[in-house]
């Protein structure tokens, strides 16, 4: 009779370690498989770039400028149009039916400090219509709150007043998730004393629930899949339409008065014509002066 405890003792203990095994087993499937999805999507960096620097020089009506990250590079979509950049060029092309010149500054990796040395300096070359930046998710893991706001403020203010930046995305890890709601806080405080546009990024992600999350993110369970980055555009997209109306309002405006500028040379120039004319009879030269 003593050994009856003891046997059920041992089964239950056996039992214990037995599902830890399992989901120890399974923990490390899962984080080999992660391991090496990172290492195909790294492998896929350079081919992104050279996709998106293959269209710097396409011609369009409207330039579209965006500034960021691996994410907007599209790394962890099928293909770079897939991301949330192309996918914004495609509804860009549809809403203004107009040709798009796309520039894409983006670097993988890039932090707030790396897109201040590094794509500032380009962006100062061009006069784009509409802009995007969403950076800042490379610094999360080594948070640093001064050198964040510091390099943020240095971002958002070489932007132009149109630009529409993104908070970041909801991360789900307890420890992420309090640095990223510092980090939004600090984004939306500049972005609205330099007057800039915000999609919300943090929002959309959130909404989309965890599982969801797990479903929207590639194979290294960081950057989004097709479905992910079609998450993504959402947050842009209403900030995207109102800039498309702006844009339409203004050139309306200045057909108006292009409108009203050719009228009144036309009316000026026939005035004179007619002064002229006027001047040309009194004096019998003119084409009606008599024999």
């Amino acid at each position: 009779m003593p050994l009856r405890p003891s046997l059920a003792a041992l089964s239950g203990v056996a039992g214990t370690l037995a599902v830890g095994s399992a989901l120890f087993a399974t923990y490390r499937r899962l984080a080999r498989h992660q391991r090496a999805e990172a290492a195909k999507l790294n492998d896929l960096l350079p081919v992104h770039s050279a996709w998106w620097r293959a269209r710097f020089d396409h011609k369009g009506a409207l330039l579209y400028v965006a500034l960021g990250d691996s994410a907007a590079q599209g790394i962890g979509a099928s293909s770079p149009g897939r991301s949330y950049v192309g996918r914004l060029s495609t509804r860009l092309r549809a809403a203004t039916h107009s040709s798009l010149r796309v520039v894409n500054l983006s670097v993988s990796g890039a932090t707030t400090w790396l897109c201040r040395r590094d794509q500032l300096p380009k962006l100062e070359k061009y006069e784009p219509d509409i802009v995007t930046c969403a950076i800042g998710a490379n610094d999360i893991i080594d948070y640093d709150p001064e050198a964040f706001e510091r390099n943020i403020r240095h971002v958002y203010a070489a932007l132009p007043s149109h630009a529409i930046v993104a908070d970041l995305p909801c991360m789900w890890i307890p420890d992420r998730e309090k640095k990223v709601a510092h980090a939004n806080a600090v984004l939306r405080r500049v972005a609205e004393e330099h007057g800039l546009t915000v999609a919300p990024l943090y929002a959309t992600t959130r909404a989309q629930g965890f599982l969801r999350t797990y479903r929207n993110s590639a194979g290294d369970l960081f950057h989004p899949n097709d479905r992910g980055y079609r998450v993504w555009a959402s947050a842009f997209e209403p900030a995207i339409a109102a800039r498309v109306a702006r844009i339409a309002a203004d050139r309306a405006v200045s057909d108006a008065d292009a409108t009203v500028h050719d009228s009144a040379a036309a009316g000026t120039t026939a005035r004179a014509a007619e002064r002229a004319a006027g001047r040309a009879s009194r004096r019998g030269t003119g084409p009606l002066a008599a024999d």
